[in-house]
């Protein structure tokens, strides 16, 4: 055998074993993450369509009742109040949480506070909270016989004597905003400040040559800049907003009277509750949130413009 071939074939024994390399480490790094998805993600949504058709309640046999979980929670008016409160959180929460956090990181970003790096670190620390630590945080604010809120009134002259936030009707729903809005702020601050930083200062220092002032800097650069991680942002939020009700259950569990009940709580205590357990209609009702939440991110793609910007 000639150098040429000794070579050529070690060359091409090189270039198979690299091959068969590569195919393995595709097959590690691939296989088990989308295995799990479709075994823990993908196939129990699959299911819970098949389960939205059955009157089921997890233990007896079930029966096939087709679109009838469907045509009931439609005619559901506690579901309907349920959506109600979501539509309320979904309109509130990620606005106030979209505003402070951009107010937040433009401070942190444009103004040279030697607190900076602490402030961060400040805006953060509710995100390393439990959901149960930042509720029963709330909870104890808002507690009538002994909460901060009443404390820092009757410091003031407003004496309101005992009153529980949280069990009235009136109250409870708007109390529980602060608590999400304040959950959700720290982190959006540092994703809008680090997305701030990286804008180029010389495109500040040509709009203050021309006589730009911080507001017209903050809507002329900054805020176009950075709408795409808004855009994302409120996406995050609103979905986060119309699935999410750990802290509710928490604070209220729905209560009082139902008047913070939403439809992620609903469609738990349909499925686990102790009264009324019923996985055939806790499934029809999951589908519903679904298509809600489908058509809240086709409306967000829809209004929320989607341009970047080269500089």
């Amino acid at each position: 055998m000639s150098d040429s071939t000794a070579v050529k074939t070690a060359s091409k024994l090189g270039l198979d074993k690299a091959n068969t390399q590569k195919w393995i480490f595709l097959f590690i790094a691939i296989v088990p993450p989308f295995g799990g998805y479709l075994l823990f993600t993908l196939f129990p949504n699959i299911l819970s369509v098949y389960y939205a058709m059955l009157n089921w309640d997890g233990f007896t046999d079930a029966k096939f009742v087709g679109l009838s979980n469907f045509i009931t929670a439609f005619q559901d008016k506690y579901v309907w109040r349920a959506l109600t409160h979501n539509l309320i959180f979904m309109i509130t929460v990620p606005f106030f949480v979209i505003i402070i956090s951009l107010l937040l990181a433009y401070l942190i970003t444009n103004k040279t506070y030697k607190e900076n790096k602490f402030l961060k670190v400040l805006f953060f620390f509710p995100n390393v909270l439990s959901t149960v630590v930042v509720a029963l945080l709330w909870a104890f604010i808002y507690d009538g016989s002994y909460g901060l809120l009443n404390g820092l009134l009757k410091f003031i002259g407003i004496d309101i004597g005992n009153f529980y936030w949280l069990g009235n009707e009136s109250t409870a729903l708007a109390s529980i905003i602060p608590a999400w809005v304040w959950g959700g702020v720290g982190l959006y601050a540092i994703i809008f400040a680090n997305a701030m930083l990286a804008i180029p200062k010389s495109l500040y220092e040509a709009a203050i040559l021309e006589g730009a002032g911080h507001m017209t800097r903050l809507f002329k650069i900054t805020m176009p800049l950075v709408t795409p991680i808004i855009r994302v942002s409120a996406l995050f939020l609103v979905v986060g907003t119309m699935k999410g009700f750990e802290i509710i259950l928490i604070m209220t569990n729905g209560g009082p009277f139902g008047s913070t009940d939403v439809i992620g709580l609903y469609m738990f205590n349909l499925a686990f509750g102790v009264e009324y357990r019923n996985y055939g209609y806790a499934s029809a009702v999951g589908m519903i949130l679904f298509v809600i939440l489908v058509t809240a991110k086709l409306l967000i793609d829809k209004f929320v413009p989607n341009k970047g910007y080269e500089y």
